[in-house]
């Protein structure tokens, strides 16, 4: 019977702090007014009106006086069901158990002399709602203050946001109502546990996220898109300038063509027949001859000029098909038979003006060598590309030399390996007594870009 009484007895002290309408609350000493959380707490408050589910924000502004230090700053609160706290924008933590009480005792650090804007998002899952906290404060002169829950505290309107910017409640917020003091119902009068809530980790700016980084990040990137601009200018300046160098050297081959070509081939068709006017083996007669070589010879040359200036005629196509037909005709004459190996896949590359004219006569100069000193049979002409690069490769199967001791009329040599190094390539000649030669030429080519007329020019000067 006596162990039955105890354990009523017992039962009834557990389950007595839950039904607390008209229980104490255990006694507080207000001569300690910091140690214990729960000195300051203020009242249940709560908007006009509950219902389950429902989500509701609290804002209040305190302010500390200038020039004070705070050396404690304790905030115990809880809410019926859940809260989040914020103070100045800041979250500091979370509360999901009404029944418990959170011990804020890290605030000393956030507190600086000015105003402050505490605010607090409660939910309520069923039933009574409710929340109640109290902060206290203490200075460095020995001063305290004191902020509780109370009717000084407003209810934020739903979608209101930067809570923590708004320095004044505005005239249409609604202060909270006060449900029932601390330790009245329907709650319990202490709570059944006290949790200290850990201290916030100290944020940490990286040297990306600070002001000076920022501005001179952004200085940067403007000095970059200026360069570029320029860049982009510039560059459309010299394509517009290459597009006009173009027009001039069509024009120019046009006219060397329509004048001065025709009136070369009317000079030799005049010499023809002022020789066949003539008694053969003259001296005049033998004069005219001559003459009608020679302009056989400067058209010849004139052909070679136009195309050299016709911009037509920059593709590495043209430049092949020209090249293999001066061989052929060059060694017509000759007992040397040519042939040929050419890549078909050339004609994405472009020569320039200098380069077709520089390789071309580098090119003569070998033909000419092996027909003067090869005593060659067979001479094989291969032109390749490799990447960015353009090979052409002279080779026969004459008597040969020695490289290293050239004779001294083969002058020709020298003048190869400097217009190869002029273009930024190279000239390889391999040689053996008895064992013909090989001359290789080694030079760099680009992509060939297609100009526009400058009407087909955009604003910013790209096509």
């Amino acid at each position: 019977m006596v162990i039955l009484l105890g354990i009523a007895g017992l039962v009834w002290g557990l389950a007595a702090p839950l039904w607390g309408a008209d229980l104490a609350a255990p006694p507080v000493n207000f001569s300690e007014p910091y140690e214990s959380p729960t000195n300051g707490l203020g009242s249940w408050i709560w908007t006009k009106t509950n219902f389950n589910g429902q989500t509701c924000q609290f804002w209040r502004k305190f302010e500390i006086p200038p020039g004070a230090k705070v050396v404690k700053a304790r905030l115990a609160m809880t809410a019926d069901d859940e809260f989040t706290l914020f103070l100045d924008g800041r979250e500091l933590g979370r509360g999901v158990d009404w029944r418990e009480l959170y011990d804020f005792n890290f605030l000393a650090p956030l507190l600086t002399p000015g105003s402050h804007i505490l605010t607090v998002r409660a939910f309520n899952s069923v039933h009574f709602a409710g929340l109640i906290c109290g902060l206290r404060i203490e200075l460095a002169d020995g001063r305290h203050l004191a902020l509780k829950s109370d009717e000084t505290w407003y209810v934020v309107p739903d979608g209101v946001k930067n809570l923590n910017k708004i320095r004044e409640a505005p005239l249409d917020w609604q202060p909270a109502v006060v449900e029932a003091p601390f330790g009245g119902a329907p709650w319990i009068p202490f709570p059944v546990n006290i949790d200290k809530m850990p201290a916030l980790q100290p944020v940490k700016i990286y040297f990306w996220q600070t002001g000076w980084f920022q501005i001179t990040l952004l200085c940067v990137c403007g000095l970059v898109i200026l360069f570029s601009l320029r860049l982009m200018a510039q560059l459309a300046l010299h394509q517009k300038e290459r597009w006009l160098l173009q027009q001039e050297r069509s024009r120019i081959a046009r006219e060397i063509h329509d004048d001065i070509g025709a009136r070369m081939t009317q000079l030799v068709l005049l010499g023809e027949v002022a020789q066949s006017g003539l008694p053969s083996g003259s001296e005049m007669s033998q004069h005219l001859v001559h003459i009608c070589e020679e302009a056989r010879g400067l058209l010849s040359t004139m052909d070679e000029i136009l195309w050299a200036v016709n911009p037509r005629r920059d593709t590495l196509r043209d430049f092949t098909a020209y090249v293999c037909n001066y061989t052929q005709t060059f060694l017509k004459p000759t007992s040397i038979q040519p042939l040929f190996e050419v890549d078909a896949e050339m004609e994405a590359a472009t020569l320039d003006l200098p380069v077709r004219r520089s390789l071309l006569m580098a090119i003569k100069e070998a033909l000419n060598n092996a027909v003067k000193y090869s005593a060659a049979t067979e001479l094989r002409l291969q032109i390749s590309r490799h990447g960015q690069r353009l090979i052409v490769v002279v080779q026969d199967n004459g008597q040969g030399f020695d490289p290293v001791n050239p004779k001294s009329e083969r002058n020709g040599l020298t003048n190869m390996l400097h217009r190869m190094k002029e273009l930024g390539g190279h000239c390889h000649i391999h040689s053996q007594p008895g064992h013909g030669c090989r001359v290789e030429f080694n030079l760099p080519v680009r992509v060939m870009r297609v100009l526009k007329p400058p009407e087909q020019y955009n604003r910013w000067g790209w096509f």
